[in-house]
């Protein structure tokens, strides 16, 4: 590990971890992340909903028998306790960034999110087409290096091909180029007619 790679990488955690807790505020305010006035909005939260909430129910949980059994140590307690309220938290940000940052179809691009986790805008003039195609994540073997996968309760139900490769930033800074990219929109055929004629 160079030196540059951990001072990088935790920069781009932290920033991570900041735009889920600025979801938090978005959605207590009924808000979503930089959708404009004459832009459309695609949601993708819906298939991992009830994991999501499920696994915050068992942490909730293991944080109060936690916290039983570990009364008697007061110091213990208040370490336990902070590890698995942040977790609650981090867990449920999961669907919160999902819902507060939704896919945004723009005069001139689409914006494809997953979460606080990608942020990848496409010019509308680098797509070749868009079909509906419902893929479950491992199903079809390994994928291509130039295939991106924005999967949804492992499964995509949209394909992005691109004229071109565009590059995509992961979460630790690595770049990769793209020519294709498998999502998942709730309104799948809503998102695909509307980029269709977007593209024509």
């Amino acid at each position: 590990m160079t030196r540059d790679f951990l001072p990088g990488s935790v920069r781009r955690l932290a920033a991570h971890e900041a735009r889920v807790l600025r979801s938090f505020v978005l959605w207590i305010v009924r808000r979503r992340h930089q959708v404009g006035p004459g832009d459309r909005a695609f949601g993708y939260a819906s298939p991992q909903a009830a994991t999501v909430y499920g696994l915050a129910f068992v942490c909730v949980v293991e944080t109060i028998a936690v916290s039983f059994m570990v009364r008697d140590w007061p110091a213990v307690h208040a370490v336990l306790l902070f590890l698995d309220v942040y977790t609650v938290v981090q867990v449920l940000g999961i669907q919160v960034a999902a819902v507060t940052r939704p896919h945004v179809l723009t005069p001139d691009a689409l914006r494809m999110r997953a979460g606080a986790r990608v942020d990848l805008v496409i010019p509308l003039s680098q797509i070749a087409c868009i079909r509906r195609e419902l893929k479950f994540q491992g199903a079809g073997g390994t994928v291509p290096d130039d295939v991106l996968e924005l999967s949804v309760g492992s499964q995509t139900s949209l394909t992005v091909e691109l004229t071109e490769p565009i590059t995509h930033v992961q979460l630790l800074g690595r770049r990769r180029e793209v020519t294709v990219v498998r999502f998942h929109a709730d309104e799948s055929g809503e998102l695909a007619k509307a980029l269709t004629a977007a593209v024509a």
